[in-house]
């Protein structure tokens, strides 16, 4: 039990730093701590993740970092694609699931070095789809904007059911890419949305058949709130790209171990 409380806390702090990285971390410490299939991690995973995560926004809130329109239209369009993600990996082979979620990992690290290598952050680029107006700090709602924001959405709900994750890994590179949000903003709006979207999830992935242990899930959902919140402070004193090059390091060493589980 020390150790699931160990990982759990661990999955808390990369997600209250990161705004994604939840499920990503989680799912395969599952998997080699408790010698789960994936499948069987997933509905543990994604509950504590779904925990962490709304703790981690309600904070974002009082700091008035969560853009929570966005992240309602992205849980909205989400939603739905969620069960279709569930109800594919439940068909899938061990082997598959893994390799996807190994790919899925390194697609996620070279998107965010680019990022850090880039000479100038996002939020000074002036050719962003989606802006933030610097006078309100909210979105200046259009029809494009509104569709980059519901694309995101349906992109991170079904990867929340296929893979099992927060969708974080998918939310907070895209939103920095097509939008002049700050990392913080970006990071806790994600947080919204992996609650919203989570939680649905869960339910769906049970109502699938999908088994959740009591003890152990209530364990690990109480180290990751506690890490989220040492997460989400810490967060507002570390540089940007040293939070995404730490977490890009992290899930290429998981990505790396998830190929080499599912083929040798």
């Amino acid at each position: 039990m020390f150790v699931i409380l160990l990982i759990g806390l661990a999955v808390g702090l990369i997600m209250g730093l990161t705004g994604a990285g939840g499920g990503m971390l989680a799912i395969p410490a599952l998997v080699y701590s408790q010698g789960w299939s994936m499948q069987a991690a997933m509905p543990v995973a994604l509950l504590a993740v779904s925990l962490g995560a709304l703790i981690g926004a309600i904070d974002g809130l009082r700091q008035a970092q969560v853009r929570y329109k966005a992240a309602m239209l992205m849980a909205l369009v989400g939603a739905p694609m969620t069960s279709v993600g569930v109800m594919l990996a439940q068909r899938m082979s061990q082997r598959f699931l893994m390799s996807a979620f190994a790919v899925v990992l390194c697609i996620v690290v070279a998107r965010l070095v680019a990022q850090v290598r880039q000479p100038h952050g996002v939020t000074s680029r002036d050719d962003v789809v989606a802006k933030i107006n610097q006078h309100t700090g909210k979105f200046d709602w259009s029809w494009t904007t509104a569709t980059i924001i519901s694309l995101i959405g349906a992109c991170a709900g079904f990867a929340t059911g296929l893979l099992g994750v927060g969708g974080g890994f998918i939310i907070v590179p895209l939103l920095r890419h097509f939008t002049n949000l700050s990392m913080q903003s970006a990071a806790a709006t994600s947080l919204m949305v992996i609650t919203l979207v989570g939680s649905i999830a869960v339910t769906s992935a049970v109502a699938h058949g999908a088994e959740l242990p009591i003890l152990i899930s209530l364990c690990f959902s109480c180290a990751s709130v506690l890490g989220v919140l040492a997460g989400r402070r810490l967060a507002n004193f570390l540089p940007a790209a040293t939070v995404q090059l730490i977490f890009a390091g992290l899930l290429l060493a998981v990505a790396f171990s998830f190929f080499w589980r599912a083929w040798f």
